[in-house]
């Protein structure tokens, strides 16, 4: 195993290994207060879940459904160890997160001496705000996720469900990891600000990036969206409109951050909120007298109507309900609230305001005039580079001494930085060659032009990689130009697919194919359950999907057809695809009609026969029993599709004797196929690759009689065409 790995890799390993070694020697003697924090972690979950979380999700669940959706909706557990396993996995990831914080601050000795421990103390009030900070946007997440968006989405994903005729009975395993993988993502989301101000704070990534590139961040959002979320607008505009409000706050946030690193060197904060203590406390008293009025003088019911006429169940209470106060203490106390949050915007706006005049750079006509003995060190590195460029050594050199006469030792030290960054860039560029446009065009076209030969051994013919590599992407240079065509086809047949099953179309294809089972099995027997809150509609989105996919690659074929024939790949005008197409569409619906009128129904009706004659309860799930039906129909039709594809490639030069030389190799390539394509098991393997088999073999069998036993080539029908 080690010979298979280069030498980095297996450094690599072995420093993470030594890593490991060294910090659990470092904790050993307080393994115990970190076993002691994971276990209060654990069991806390676990009993947490079993006393509290369970009941608290199912309400969540359940709280924005109407009376018969929630009637309809059940939570299982499909085995005996399903919620006790559940809730030890929970519990076991709590004590590790809880804990690992307590082991990394124990082993710390060998982080620091591996450089992996900050080196420069770091003040314990920073810490506790940026921790505050973190929770209070965690919480801020959850509290959007768990009062907004979750009642909404699953009263959604249920109503959905229903309508296509499916009960709403989620795994309690799927359904806990759905909501928790979610929460998750919220609490992590409601991160960005923290983050966003932590990166551009340590440099990593500059606040301009953040500012500029903001167009990008929301096509993110909403692919994020889109992707977590159900595909519906609603749902999704639920997603991102919180995520775009918090990005504007996290580049504000942000831009006070950087403003205030920038400019605290030169005025005191204190002095900053000083200088505007009345107009702060004037804001905060109107803020305070604003909260006042809104619950003395009516506000509170004109909010409860609001929230009604929206469709919410919750209700704002009267000041002091929730705590054991009376109406008038409570009252004072949002009046408090009121006053403090307000006065601590004004707070934060004016000191912003004086940071940002501080950190303002200095405007002068011609960045070389400017007088770098009245700056300060912070002015001294604020300084733009032209300042420097004619600053010779002994200037510098004078400039610092007389700097430390002064005492000002930071002031000495940034004038010498700055005149070392000046002279690198002096010498670089007196040592860098001159180079014309000219002569780096042609260092890059030849660049471009070796990197394929390199590649290929400046070999292009069809038997190597290189020749493939460019016919690929001669083709889809050829598609360019169609690109919109072909998107815009696509997109049109999925959103219509997709708008017809999310619509109730699916519920009535399962009606009517209810309709085609035999007397013995009646509709009412056979139950389809939804066990993932997302299935039926994963399920809509994939085959909206192929469907798409399927109407779209003719034309993409049609597209590329001169292309293709260009390199060889083909024969004949391209409007034979339309030939091609017409025969693969009737071999396709032939097939499926007898699919769904005699095959389907006869398999599911067999296999449903014994349970409904032991008085079973049948529950299939969608994703087994929708895609059962979609190869007893489909199937049907693609197995049709073989012989026809077979006749399609000889006329376009693929002999009958290659093809029935090749059986093996078409027999391998199937069942690697269904192996990938179908659950993990050789029975199923065998079942999809045998009937494709025998549809080859059937395929052979039409070829030898239209080819004559292949003295016939049909490919001279078409190399005129």
């Amino acid at each position: 195993m080690s010979s298979a790995l280069d030498e980095d890799t297996r450094q690599t390993l072995d420093a993470g290994r030594e890593t490991a070694g060294a910090m659990l020697r470092s904790a050993q003697k307080d393994l115990q207060k970190v076993f002691i924090v994971f276990l209060v972690g654990f069991i806390g979950s676990f009993y947490a879940l079993r006393l509290y979380v369970w009941g608290f999700l199912e309400r969540i669940t359940r709280s924005q459904m109407d009376a018969a959706t929630s009637g309809e909706l059940q939570i299982i557990a499909q085995t005996p160890f399903d919620v006790i396993l559940l809730q030890a996995k929970i519990g076991l990831v709590a004590g590790i997160i809880l804990g690992l914080p307590v082991f990394i601050y124990f082993s710390r000795d060998a982080l620091r001496d591996r450089g992996m421990w900050p080196s420069s103390p770091i003040s314990r009030w920073k810490l506790a705000l940026g921790a505050l900070l973190a929770t209070v946007l965690f919480f801020a997440g959850l509290a959007y996720g768990y009062l907004v968006f979750f009642p909404v989405m699953f009263a959604f994903l249920a109503n959905n469900a229903l309508s296509a005729g499916f009960t709403p009975t989620y795994s309690i395993v799927l359904w806990a990891q759905f909501i928790f993988l979610l929460t998750l993502s919220f609490g992590l989301a409601a991160q960005l600000p923290l983050a966003m101000s932590g990166l551009a704070y340590a440099e990593i990534v500059p606040y301009e990036t953040f500012r500029d590139r903001w167009r990008y961040a929301v096509v993110a959002m909403f692919a994020f969206g889109a992707l977590f979320t159900p595909p519906d607008p609603f749902t999704q505009i639920m997603w991102a409109i919180p995520m775009l409000v918090l990005y504007g706050f996290s580049l504000y946030l942000t831009k006070v951050v950087m403003t205030a690193k920038r400019g605290s060197e030169q005025i005191s904060i204190k002095a900053a909120a000083a200088g505007h203590w009345n107009v702060i406390l004037g804001i905060g008293i109107v803020g305070g007298l604003l909260v006042y009025a809104f619950f003395a003088r009516g506000g509170l019911p004109v909010a409860n109507d609001l929230l009604a006429w929206m469709g919410s169940s919750r209700r704002l209470s009267q000041p002091g309900a929730s705590l054991p106060v009376s109406r008038t203490v409570g009252l004072a106390l949002w009046t408090t609230l009121g006053i403090l949050l307000a006065g601590l915007v004004a707070f934060m706006y004016y000191v912003y305001a004086e940071l940002d005049d501080a950190a303002a750079p200095i405007a002068v006509s011609d960045p070389a005039d400017i007088d770098l003995s009245e700056l300060d060190a912070a002015g001294i590195r604020a300084a733009p580079p032209e300042a420097f460029a004619d600053l010779s050594e002994d200037d510098a050199v004078s400039m610092a001494g007389d700097a430390m006469d002064d005492g000002d030792k930071e002031k000495a030290r940034a004038i010498l930085e700055r005149f070392d960054e000046a002279e690198e860039v002096r010498e670089a560029e007196s040592s860098a060659p001159q180079s014309t446009t000219e002569e780096i065009g042609d260092r890059a076209s030849r660049a471009s032009g070796t990197f394929l030969d390199e590649f290929t051994d400046g070999e292009k013919d069809e038997d190597d990689i290189g020749g493939y590599y460019t016919d690929i992407a001669f083709i889809l240079d050829s598609l360019t130009s169609r690109a919109f065509r072909i998107a815009a086809v696509f997109g049109i047949v999925l959103a219509a697919t997709f708008g017809w099953l999310y619509t109730g179309g699916i519920g009535r294809v399962f009606e009517q194919f209810l309709s085609q089972l035999p007397s013995q099995v009646t509709p009412e027997s056979i139950n389809v359950v939804a066990l993932h809150p997302m299935e039926a509609l994963i399920f809509e989105v994939k085959f909206s999907t192929l469907i798409a996919t399927a109407v779209t690659f003719p034309i993409v074929m049609y597209y590329a057809w001169p292309a293709l024939r260009e390199r060889g790949f083909v024969r004949g005008n391209r409007n034979i695809i339309f030939g091609w197409a017409a025969a693969l569409v009737l071999g396709l619906f032939g097939g499926f009609v007898l699919g769904y009128t005699t095959v389907a129904p006869t398999v599911i009706s067999y296999l449903v026969a014994d349970g409904v004659r032991a008085n079973m309860i049948i529950a299939y799930r969608i994703t087994n029993f929708f895609w059962l039906i979609f190869f007893t129909t489909a199937g049907i039709g693609i197995l049709a599709d073989v012989p026809v594809l077979m006749l399609l490639l000889n006329t376009a030069g693929v002999s009958y004797r290659t093809m029935r030389d090749r059986w093996r190799e078409v027999t391998v390539g199937i069942m690697a196929f269904a192996a990938v394509a179908t659950p993990a098991d050789v029975m199923t393997m065998f079942l999809v690759t045998i009937p494709l088999m025998f549809a080859y073999g059937a395929g052979l069998v039409v070829l030898f009689f239209v080819t004559f036993g292949g003295r016939r080539d049909l490919s001279r029908w078409t190399a005129n065409a």
